[in-house]
């Protein structure tokens, strides 16, 4: 029998089964034409040279609800554009590229931190939200859909499932959170398991329960990069532009979306993408950065929630971090004993070990300047600072695609 418990703050739309795809893609086809849809793929070029994201483009043919794609791509020179560009004309559906290291929409990055609403240092935060803008002022979508480049397992039910929820008005959802199964011969998905999962239930533990804190517990999987939103709560939703990009997106829309319009899909069978290591040593790579930058996205929206950090509070909360941690990794050998799963304990506790300290590393930097991850600024903020910016970016991105 298929899971359809529903726990936490935000509705479960599960998977039972296998729907007959060409009818749920013939359903959403009819309900974009109210919601017209734009998907939003974030890119580096070493993944044009992989095996995933060729695949998606050969998947992404036959979809045919789909307004437009909007490609943005993170550090590709000139010649690695021109690629880019031969790369996606495959693809049959309005396909727009945002060259985000060209000169003209350098440009346009320059003009931002003149006016003093910068879009930050380069990374998929950055990129994604300069898309987001590019979506807003073409005026051609109501939805915006984003997943990775990286997904070796991706499917036409990969995208219909994330798309429907918003998609379809009569459900009223405003924003949609892709969820999945993260299993091989072994667990992964470690940032989620081993840290962020066991860092919210010591929050829980030291500081009540909040209830910003239950809705973030109430994910299934908290670091998935696909979601699905209405166009315009990327016009007032602020994100962050390193690794606290998806912890980030889930804070934005908590502060600007009820609750009741708010849910989590279970949008495939197996997921599979590219691993990061963990990096224990070098903290500006891997999975030590990617928690550290979390970790400070959790703590700068808890403390505009008003909740006061002192380097007590933070000691106590990697005590009870590491318990936590060390529980839930009893927990996980034993759902891998009884499933017949590779498990290494040892391997487990040593990322435990190592988050524990990247956690002590960003409660120090933290307390020493609580305000060293700045978000993005909306665009409703930007149209305000620069009246103009929306006709200044599409004709960049208008004439980098000519």
């Amino acid at each position: 029998m298929g899971d359809f418990h529903q726990s936490g703050e935000v509705t479960t739309l599960h998977r039972f089964g296998n729907r007959d795809i060409a009818k749920l893609e013939a359903e959403i086809k009819m309900l974009s034409r109210l919601r017209p849809i734009a998907l939003v793929l974030p890119t580096i070029f070493t993944e044009l040279e992989g095996t995933a994201l060729p695949e998606i483009i050969n998947v992404l043919k036959d979809v045919k609800y789909l307004k437009q794609i909007v490609v943005t791509l993170g550090r590709f020179n000139k010649e690695q554009f021109e690629y880019a560009r031969k790369f996606f004309s495959v693809l049959p559906q309005d396909v727009t590229l945002m060259w985000n290291d060209g000169p003209r929409v350098k440009k346009l990055y320059k003009l931002l931190d003149e006016k003093n609403v910068s879009a930050g240092a380069d990374g998929k935060g950055r990129s994604a939200w300069m898309a987001y803008g590019y979506v807003l002022a073409s005026e051609k979508s109501k939805v915006i859909v984003l997943h990775d480049c990286d997904v070796l397992t991706y499917s036409r039910e990969f995208l219909a499932r994330l798309c429907y929820p918003v998609v379809n008005h009569n459900l009223d959802f405003e924003f949609c959170k892709g969820y999945y199964s993260r299993i091989t011969d072994r667990m992964h998905g470690r940032v989620t398991r081993l840290f962020v999962t066991p860092l919210l239930r010591a929050l829980r533990r030291l500081l009540g329960d909040l209830d910003f804190l239950k809705y973030m517990d109430s994910f299934r999987y908290i670091l998935a990069g696909e979601f699905s939103m209405l166009a315009d709560l990327a016009r007032v939703n602020r994100i962050p532009g390193d690794w606290g990009l998806e912890v980030g997106v889930l804070a934005e829309i908590y502060r600007n979306c009820s609750k009741k319009r708010i849910c989590q899909v279970d949008i495939c069978e197996t997921y599979e993408h590219k691993h990061q290591p963990l990096s224990e040593v070098d903290i500006t790579t891997g999975l030590m950065k990617m928690s550290m930058d979390i970790t400070r996205t959790l703590f700068t929206t808890l403390a505009s929630t008003g909740i006061v950090f002192n380097d007590g509070f933070f000691r106590t909360l990697r005590t009870t971090y590491l318990r936590t941690a060390q529980a839930f990794i009893e927990k996980y050998e034993t759902d891998s004993a009884i499933n017949g799963l590779y498990f290494d304990r040892h391997l487990e506790t040593k990322a435990v070990e190592a988050f524990t300290n990247g956690l002590k590393m960003s409660g120090d930097q933290f307390l020493k300047d609580p305000t060293d991850s700045p978000l993005i600024p909306n665009w409703s903020r930007v149209n305000s600072a620069i009246p103009d910016f929306f006709e200044k970016l599409v004709a960049a991105v208008e004439s980098d695609n000519k």
